[in-house]
């Protein structure tokens, strides 16, 4: 539900002055209203919180890398939504640590991406194993691309990884693709650029992909 929709000459009765200044304070950030009712959609504790609380997450999310005028500014605010100083540092030495970066590609990849500091550390651990040790990938293109490490291991990353390498391996793709372009377009347009077109010469891949898509083991896979 959208809190920030009420008339202009109605809102101090609809909503209390500390929730007035939380979305004022917000505004000033650069937030716009959609931005706004988004994050108290995933952290309605916010509308309660004190104006203290708030700018200091404001702070942390432009000390690990985020300005204010940023698009990823708002998912920066969610992510250090509560996490303290002393925790934030120590997922950012994980993430450094995890993903073989140097600080200054930690800070990137952190950036780029805010919400692999919200992430378990098993979940990191296997990311990091998949997109290095099996893909590939060195750490400094994954930096680069960090928005990555969000996607779904079993339901994108993996599927896609297997569907594309078992094109290459059979000469069905005439060059390599980009794996960040694999990895981040949508379902529709992956399906439509790489599962589709080969549907005579591949007669067992869309059914292999969709098997893989709902968590079958690679080694059931019939694309070797």
């Amino acid at each position: 539900m959208n809190i920030f929709v009420f008339p202009t000459s109605n809102l101090h009765e609809h909503l209390g002055v500390d929730v007035l200044m939380f979305v004022a304070y917000l505004r000033e950030c650069g937030l716009g209203a959609c931005d706004i009712a988004k994050l108290c959609s995933r952290q309605p504790w916010l509308l309660t919180a004190n104006l203290g609380r708030v700018q200091a997450m404001v702070e942390c999310a432009e000390n690990i890398g985020v300005p204010r005028a940023s698009g990823m500014f708002r998912h920066a605010l969610h992510a250090v939504a509560f996490l303290s100083e002393d925790k934030i540092a120590a997922r950012v030495n994980y993430l450094k640590n995890t993903f073989r970066w140097t600080d200054a590609e930690v800070g990137m990849a952190v950036s780029k991406a805010p919400s692999v500091l919200a992430r378990s550390k098993e979940s990191l651990q296997r990311r990091s194993e998949f997109l290095i040790s099996e893909v590939g990938l060195e750490p400094l293109y994954i930096a680069q691309r960090s928005e990555i490490i969000g996607h779904s291991l079993e339901g994108r990353l993996r599927p896609r990884y297997y569907a594309v390498k078992f094109l290459k391996e059979n000469g069905l793709l005439k060059r390599d693709p980009s794996y960040s372009t694999v990895f981040k377009i949508s379902e529709k347009a992956f399906r439509k650029k790489f599962i589709f077109p080969h549907k005579e010469a591949a007669l067992h891949l869309a059914e292999d992909y969709d098997a893989a898509c709902k968590g079958d083991v690679p080694t059931n896979f019939r694309f070797t």
